[in-house]
């Protein structure tokens, strides 16, 4: 095992190299959230609770429009702010401090890799995350505040059309958000050095295909329990096997690259914030201009009716005067 760790190691010393990671629910394990297949610990296996029809009907968008409740009674477990990323979210992070980061590829919706402190251009939520939030019938936005305040109370319900509410998570039957098939396009036409993959049994498509798109002069590392995908389907000589636990192998990548205290150190941070309520995502200057010019177009249309109206009025006050008969 250390030897092929190792490997890993020398391929990240390059001064060039680019790291590229597709990660799944095996990371955040550790963190407390529990992964979807794994036996009596997974999260499919503990919703009987919620008494479904079928436990994927939790993420079903055709079942939450009839059982909203059943979504957001898991929601409150899962929601950010209630979990630490683990030490493999924060190597991601030291990988782009290091400017060793392509890309992040994720399957999870936890937004851990944001609270860890990779950036928003890295990040790749295939699967959508926690981040946003928007009504499913008229998909007005509602910001993340308000909705963990509606939670406590109520199912979240837009104020324009009462409609429901829901997070940017991509349910079965809805889907995958365009940045996903823009970037990989831009991503696997590029130089990538090493392709990452942890904590991921590679069974949902269109995702579980990416690894076999990977260029063949690409080292691919699988870092899981088993052996899965297209490493167990078509495996490649230069393929690297690490059948460990996500944080085990990262502790020791770490150690054989000089990145240990500040993989720690890191680590405690992420810990201190939590216990301080500190713990949160901060706003990317693309979300903030976003928000101002969102904020400014809902003033503008305001004012367009506002207008309008007036205009109207006007319009019908002419209209009276043309019809009035003035005796002589």
């Amino acid at each position: 095992m250390e030897k092929k760790i190792q490997k890993v190691a020398d391929l990240l010393k390059k001064d060039d190299a680019k790291v590229t990671f597709f990660v799944g629910a095996g990371i955040s394990t550790s963190c407390g959230i529990p992964d979807f297949r794994s036996p009596k610990t997974g999260l499919y296996s503990n919703l009987k609770r919620l008494q479904l029809p079928y436990p994927e009907a939790v993420f079903d968008i055709d079942y939450f429009r009839r059982n909203p409740k059943a979504f957001y009674t898991l929601a409150e477990e899962l929601y950010p702010g209630k979990f630490v990323p683990s030490k493999f979210h924060y190597f991601i992070r030291l990988c782009q401090d290091k400017r060793k980061l392509k890309r992040c590829y994720t399957q999870n919706i936890d937004t851990l890799e944001r609270l860890a402190g990779v950036k928003d251009e890295f990040i790749v939520e295939a699967h959508g995350s926690f981040a946003k939030n928007h009504c499913i019938d008229c998909d007005a936005e509602m910001e993340t505040e308000e909705l963990k305040k509606q939670m406590k109370s109520k199912i979240p319900t837009c104020a324009k059309c009462k409609g429901y509410v829901k997070p940017d998570i991509v349910f079965f039957g809805e889907a995958l958000p365009a940045k996903f098939f823009d970037t990989w396009d831009e991503d696997s036409s590029s130089k990538m050095d090493l392709a990452v993959v942890a904590g991921t049994s590679l069974a949902v498509y269109p995702f579980a295909g990416l690894p076999a798109e990977v260029s063949k002069d690409c080292t691919r590392v699988l870092i899981n329990r088993e052996e899965c995908g297209d490493f167990k389907a078509n495996p490649r000589k230069s393929d690297i096997l690490l059948l460990e636990s996500c944080d085990k192998v990262v502790e020791e990548l770490a150690r054989l690259l000089g990145w240990e205290k500040e993989l720690d150190a890191l680590v405690e941070q992420g810990r201190k914030a939590l216990k301080d309520n500190k713990l949160h995502i901060p706003a990317t200057e693309e979300e903030l201009e976003k928000k101002v010019l969102e904020e400014a177009e809902a003033i503008a249309k305001v004012e367009r009716e506002e207008e309008a109206k007036e205009e109207e009025e006007i319009d019908q006050l002419a209209d009276t005067l043309k019809n009035v008969k003035v005796d002589n």
